[in-house]
């Protein structure tokens, strides 16, 4: 039996707004408690785990090494705690969740649209809130709890050993353009297209890697004239509205493409198609939304991908 002292939760939150706060004395007053009482259980924190947690300035305090760790787990602890509370109140009122799902804008607009109905006829109304954030930031919220599950372009490379990774679709890779060029054929080579016009994603994520291997693997230079836009719904209203051009995986541009407003050409060096799916914390049993979630998913796209 492990016989070392337990953590004060109490004494963690006190941490984390010291942390958040910068100082002992603004921590205070954020806990409208007295400055040595903060102090104090910083001092007990400390001896308890037999660690340094803050380095102390003439400005304030700054986390060490063994701080900045654990403000992580005091970050997602709180976390944890909010979720617990909005759960009860969502179940008084007849809610499932709270469902937090962070993504790519994407990947999110390429499986979530899908599945919300079938996951209300499953759990009935959820609490669900959606936010648009790069690959990386996603991750920090996923360890800090901030989100239950990350919409992301997958198999890009090994996420890390805290983070699992589960593929559910793959979607290929088309090269977009509007009325303006009802010219060109229905298949082409990036090397005869480069001199165009283009937009293309400006964020060094999962999307611009793929898109930069298609370049290299037509053996053809990244476009000159370029427009670097991150956001999808305005690089598709610019592609629709001028004669520039883009790379979108055909789900991201279905709605423009079945009304005929956009057009999808085959890219001749477009050998594997993007991989969509979801990451989550790695070892931890999902709650009872987003497993549902993740079980809509998996009934509705094939596990033959």
């Amino acid at each position: 039996m492990d016989k070392r002292p337990s953590i004060d939760p109490r004494a963690l939150l006190t941490f984390r707004t010291v942390c958040r706060e910068g100082s002992i004395s603004a921590a205070a007053r954020v806990l409208n408690i007295a400055q040595p009482s903060v102090s104090a259980a910083i001092a007990q924190l400390e001896a308890r785990l037999g660690v340094q947690l803050f380095e102390r300035r003439q400005t304030g305090v700054r986390p060490t090494a063994q701080g900045a760790l654990l403000a992580e787990r005091a970050e997602a602890m709180h976390h944890v705690l909010i979720g617990a509370q909005e759960e009860l109140d969502n179940l008084s009122r007849g809610l499932a969740g709270p469902l937090r799902i962070g993504g790519t804008p994407g990947a999110l607009v390429s499986l979530l649209p899908f599945v919300i109905g079938r996951l209300e006829a499953r759990i009935g109304p959820c609490a669900l809130s959606v936010v648009e954030r790069p690959d990386g930031v996603l991750i920090d919220l996923l360890r800090q709890r901030q989100i239950d599950l990350a919409f992301v372009t997958t198999e890009m490379e090994a996420p890390p050993p805290d983070i699992a990774e589960r593929t559910f679709a793959r979607d290929p890779f088309a090269l977009i353009v509007g009325r303006r060029h009802d010219a060109l054929p229905s298949a082409v080579s990036l090397r005869e297209v480069a001199g165009l016009p283009w937009v293309l994603p400006e964020a060094q994520g999962a999307f611009r890697r793929q898109v930069d291997a298609l370049f290299i693997a037509a053996q053809a230079p990244v476009p000159a004239n370029v427009v670097r836009c991150d956001s999808l719904l305005t690089t598709k209203a610019i592609v629709r509205m001028s004669d520039r051009i883009t790379i979108l995986p055909r789900q991201v541009a279905a709605s423009e493409l079945s009304i005929g407003v956009l057009r999808g050409i085959e890219i001749r060096e477009a050998a594997f198609q993007r991989s969509i799916g979801v990451r989550l914390r790695q070892g931890e049993q999902p709650s009872i939304a987003a497993q549902a979630l993740l079980d809509v998913m998996a009934s509705k796209y094939s596990p033959e991908l």
